[in-house]
């Protein structure tokens, strides 16, 4: 009951900012103007500082763990082109394999995964290591798949040196690895530094939802409620599902398998509508997903977290 509860404390509030959006946007106080420049201020400000600022201040060195790294980095590949494939081969709208498969493939790993982790154990564990390897490949592998869904899906000469482009210059890859250069070099992190970054980064997740409440379409979402419906299924319960296994077997256990399990499981960031809105994909149904993951992952994580301590893996 107590990981339910703090399931729920998590992700309702997230969902009721979304529509607290959709109402401020009906009523007028919320302008096309306005969320067109809040969606670029996210994109290339708030998010990639709160990134920065989550990796940054993480000791890397001493958390670093070759198996456990390599496991996150193929898992994580594993996902995003499972993903890709499904939706590839059965989503008739090509323009939408982009949007379906980052939703079904890319948690919340970096805004839900310390909280979760610490709320279970009393410490972040093994999660800052799962944020540094998987959310940058999270970050890439949208790229592309984002990019070439754009392009049709043709895979040219052209659309490689857009997405190594869109790679490069992505400012939320940038800020990452900003962050993991900081806490690399264990540079200092004064008062003066902190409060400021923190203050950005402070900004990045509520003005995003609010944004993505203000923008939902939601006569255009019900006509692609399937594709919805599936990739919710596959990133709260399919993927899990078919990796958590391997893990076990792998021998991870405690805050590793814990770590393991919201970088599977959580539900998808909101940091995939941005990315679908500023790449050109498809950013109703990347809201969609995100509504609907965001609603139904208080469940699906508990669910897990019972089955996981049933087992006495955690």
């Amino acid at each position: 009951m107590e990981n339910f509860v703090f399931s729920l404390n998590v992700t309702l509030p997230i969902f009721v900012i979304i529509l607290i959006g959709g109402f401020l946007k009906r009523v007028g106080l919320l302008t096309d103007g306005f969320t067109t420049v809040a969606d670029k201020f996210v994109f290339k400000v708030a998010l990639p500082v709160q990134l920065f600022q989550d990796i940054a201040i993480m000791d890397i060195r001493s958390d670093f763990s070759g198996k456990f790294v390599l496991f996150c980095m193929v898992a994580t590949t594993f996902m995003f082109a499972a993903c890709w494939g499904l939706g590839w081969f059965f989503l008739k709208d090509k323009s939408m394999v982009g949007a379906f498969a980052q939703g079904a493939a890319r948690g919340s790993a970096a805004i839900l995964g310390i909280a979760f982790v610490k709320n279970i154990y009393g410490s972040s564990g093994m999660t800052p290591m799962m944020i540094v390897t998987a959310v940058p490949l999270f970050n890439i592998y949208s790229v592309i798949i984002l990019s070439v869904s754009s392009a049709g899906g043709k895979f040219s000469a052209d659309v490689l040196k857009t997405t190594l482009k869109g790679i490069i210059t992505n400012p939320i890859i940038l800020g990452i690895l900003a962050g993991m250069l900081w806490s690399l070099l264990k540079l200092p992190w004064p008062t003066l530094i902190s409060r400021s970054v923190g203050y950005l980064a402070n900004t990045a997740t509520p003005l995003a939802l609010l944004v993505l409440g203000a923008t939902f379409r939601g006569q255009e979402a019900l006509q692609k409620i399937g594709p919805t419906i599936a990739a919710t299924f596959l990133k709260l319960v399919g993927i899990p599902a078919l990796i958590f296994p391997a893990a076990i077997a792998m021998g991870f256990r405690g805050s590793e398998l814990v770590a393991i399990m919201i970088m599977l499981a959580s539900p998808t960031t909101v940091t995939c509508y941005i990315m679908a809105k500023n790449l050109k994909g498809d950013a109703t149904l990347s809201a969609s997903i995100v509504m609907a993951a965001t609603l139904l992952s208080s469940f699906t994580l508990t669910f897990w977290v019972f089955i996981i301590k049933s087992l006495n893996y955690i």
